[in-house]
């Protein structure tokens, strides 16, 4: 857990800067229109519902193939083995239960790019089998596919609670 928590903010400040990228490169924004924004949130909602469910298949279908993410307290994730692989460590955790929730759509004024930030929960057990409580926020970089759905092409999340230091070696 203290792993998992403790590379958030590598992965949170990493997608902030390639949002900024995106934004300094001219990439307008502006608030999504209700049926944009309805599609997003529709989307991230089911993509949540399959992560309770722990259908890993499931998923990882919400990414691009192209998608990065930026997990915490692991390496970037580049294809889609590696995404995978990510989601079944995570989903195959003891006592998981997971959710979250947007609560902020944006969408580029072209229509083909916009992200989805909000909070999640989560609960796991520790190595002990006792539950550990979790709460943080996440961001997700969406763009519409040729076929006109929503897949994220870039992910992260991290932790609200304050970062734990491993025990000192005596």
């Amino acid at each position: 857990m203290n792993a998992f928590i403790a590379r958030s903010y590598r992965g949170f400040v990493t997608i902030g800067v390639i949002w900024l990228g995106l934004c300094s490169q001219g990439v307008p924004l502006a608030h999504a229109d209700s049926d944009t924004e309805r599609a997003l949130r529709e989307v991230d909602r089911k993509w949540s519902e399959a992560a309770a469910t722990k259908d890993v298949d499931k998923v990882v279908s919400f990414y691009a193939e192209n998608a990065i993410v930026l997990p915490p307290n692991a390496v970037i994730a580049q294809t889609k083995d590696s995404v995978r692989a990510i989601w079944k460590e995570l989903l195959d955790t003891p006592g998981l239960r997971i959710s979250w929730m947007a609560q902020k759509v944006e969408v580029a004024k072209s229509g083909e790019l916009g992200y989805v930030s909000g909070t999640y929960e989560l609960q796991m057990n520790d190595p002990s089998g006792k539950p550990v409580n979790d709460r943080g926020k996440y961001l997700e970089v969406m763009k519409r596919q040729s076929d006109g759905s929503w897949k994220c092409v870039a992910d992260t999340w991290n932790s609200d609670l304050p970062a734990t230091l491993p025990p000192e070696k005596k």
